[in-house]
């Protein structure tokens, strides 16, 4: 989180002259269609490039297997994104579907290929369940592709209402998940 004097971190929006909580959000990113290096690279690029986000960390690329998909899918790529923003949670959550939208995400059946998948997993300890928007991500804690990366660059991490990720990573499987030392995603 960002260092600030008070535990209250505040941002003044220079539009309205309100005042909005930097919190720290984590996005899962995934793509298993087409050259998936580059459309997790474009990713993170785009959420870059995004006002009033900050990346924090990324973390290293994993290999996973498809989970729920057809048996058609093939392996997926995947990493997770620390960020701190000042966005609203439904503005995160509509410039994550844009970035997708820019990459060729297809919306079809769950758990089909795709090119680029940006799930919003936690925004601070916001707890939201509304026709758009579910957080914490309601599948999050049983996703090894998820935690596995998480872990990684927050040791500390914790989904509201289900526990640290380090102790729900011992839940579920990660035997199909493979550190892909041969890839980065470079800020």
């Amino acid at each position: 989180m960002t260092e600030a004097p008070t535990p209250y971190v505040l941002d003044a929006d220079t539009m309205t002259g309100g005042m909005r909580p930097i919190r720290q959000a984590v996005l899962a990113i995934g793509s298993n269609l087409g050259d998936r290096i580059d459309k997790l690279q474009g990713g993170v690029s785009a959420l870059e490039d995004t006002p009033e986000v900050t990346i924090v960390s990324i973390s290293s690329v994993y290999e996973t297997d498809p989970v729920g998909g057809p048996d058609t899918s093939g392996k997926f790529l995947n990493a997770v994104v620390l960020i701190d923003t000042t966005l609203t949670v439904h503005t995160l959550l509509d410039r994550a579907l844009a970035i997708e939208d820019a990459f060729g995400r297809e919306r079809s059946e769950p758990g089909a290929p795709r090119t680029l998948d940006v799930d919003v997993i936690v925004v601070g300890s916001r707890v939201a369940d509304d026709e758009q928007l579910v957080l914490p991500h309601p599948r999050a804690h049983e996703r090894g592709f998820v935690l596995v990366p998480w872990l990684e660059i927050d040791p500390e991490g914790e989904i509201p209402g289900k526990g640290f990720v380090a102790d729900l990573i011992a839940g579920v499987d990660t035997s199909g998940i493979v550190k892909r030392e041969d890839l980065e995603i470079i800020l």
